[in-house]
């Protein structure tokens, strides 16, 4: 394995580490908020999961052949 490869992945490992972390700090704000606004709480989270869709959707474009 190359050095510049053993560099990117390393940087992965981090993104990773550093991902992993976040994730549960916005599971955390999910949780305070369905704990007291659910029904604000649920709106915000639709339309989070509508841009992730799009986000998505777009990503796909770039790994079609």
């Amino acid at each position: 394995m190359s050095e510049q490869t053993r560099y990117y992945l390393d940087l992965i490992d981090e993104i990773e580490k550093i991902r992993g972390r976040n994730n549960k700090n916005w599971m955390d704000i999910l949780r305070l908020a369905f704990t007291h606004a659910p029904k604000e709480a649920a709106g915000i989270l639709a339309e989070i999961y509508k841009h992730d869709q799009e986000i998505s959707e777009l990503a796909k474009k770039l790994t079609d052949d």
